[in-house]
């Protein structure tokens, strides 16, 4: 008779920014298949999402990855329903209208790594600052590259629970890396930077580390951390229109605020039109434009307008539930 770990995931109550939660459950000759997690509880009123006299949620799995750190385990991703099984106000999930997987997207993820004793990144000294920008992008060697062992590991971790990780590198600011998630679907590509976030927060306790998600740890002329957002559905990928495009990015206009109140918080400290953003208070778009709030990838345009739109405006610590759903809802509105 085996034995499995399984490690539901699910995101609490907490604003304006949720946290992951995980407990484990033991199994017995589990299949290792989706369809076999058994749906679970937890103590709402302690992540708040309930109150004490009423605390049961439910846990529903929707999403199942190989857990590399233990013996026989496995990651599951669950939205959280009420008692009677309709999707709790937090279930951001719940909110994406994309059954057909006609949407893709792959997510850039950037963080910072935090040392718990000093509470600084790593490279920065105590009481100072490391040099300035500009050597630590894409940098090898122990000056300017920091965390290295970390990110790697991560990096063999995600491959190894089958996450479809697309790359690494180190990022402009010192102790600042990326990692990019692709997936089809909305509600799968959410579960998938959840999972290789879990993975990586999880990771941190082997070293004393944590990551930041906060846009704008580090104040003043360092960049922030942003969570840029490239998508594309059936339309994108094949109308070969530079006005379907111009169509497709107007439509964002409009609901601009609608947009960033979803994309993270404390996201103005960040999108200051500087530093590779563009303004909070703008909105834009240009063909291979970082400073633009949707750029138009080169790559798009050389194959004909037949390819991908990136928002570059979600933060690091946005929900990718919530931003798929928003970009889902914009596009499905433009009349093209």
């Amino acid at each position: 008779m085996s034995k499995s770990k399984l490690e539901y995931i699910w995101l609490d109550g907490y604003t304006p920014t949720a946290n992951m939660r995980s407990k484990t459950k033991i199994e017995e000759n589990f299949s290792g298949k989706l369809e076999d997690c058994p749906i679970w509880s937890f103590d709402g009123s302690s992540t708040e999402q309930a109150e004490g006299g009423s605390s049961d949620c439910l846990l529903k799995p929707v999403a199942i990855f190989p857990d590399p750190g233990r013996i026989d385990g496995y990651l599951v991703i669950a939205e959280v329903l009420n008692p009677d099984g309709t999707p709790h106000a937090t279930n951001s999930r719940a909110t994406i209208d994309d059954e057909n997987d006609d949407f893709w997207f792959g997510f850039e993820q950037e963080y910072f790594i935090m040392d718990t004793r000093t509470q600084l990144p790593l490279g920065f000294p105590i009481n100072g600052y490391p040099g300035p920008q500009g050597m630590y992008y894409c940098s090898v060697g122990g000056k300017n590259t920091h965390g290295r062992d970390l990110v790697e590991r991560h990096a063999d971790m995600c491959l190894e629970a089958g996450i479809n990780f697309e790359g690494i590198n180190q990022e402009v600011a010192c102790g600042q890396w990326e990692f990019q998630i692709f997936a089809k679907g909305g509600k799968t590509a959410g579960d998938q930077v959840w999972a290789a976030r879990y993975l990586l927060d999880r990771l941190t306790e082997d070293y004393g580390y944590y990551i930041e998600y906060h846009p704008k740890p580090i104040k003043g002329d360092w960049n922030g951390s942003g969570m840029h957002a490239n998508f594309s559905n059936s339309t994108l990928r094949t109308c070969g229109s530079k006005e379907v495009y111009e169509k497709i990015c107007e439509a964002f206009r409009p609901v601009t605020a609608e947009h960033i109140a979803v994309y993270g918080a404390y996201n103005d400290q960040r999108l200051t039109g500087k530093h590779e953003t563009a303004s909070i208070h703008d909105f834009s778009y240009g063909v291979s434009d970082r400073g633009a709030s949707i750029r138009i990838p080169i790559m798009t345009v050389e194959k004909g307008w037949k390819g991908w739109l990136e928002d570059r405006r979600p933060a690091s610590n946005a929900d990718p539930y919530k931003v798929a759903a928003r970009i889902i809802k914009t596009v499905k509105s433009a009349k093209v």
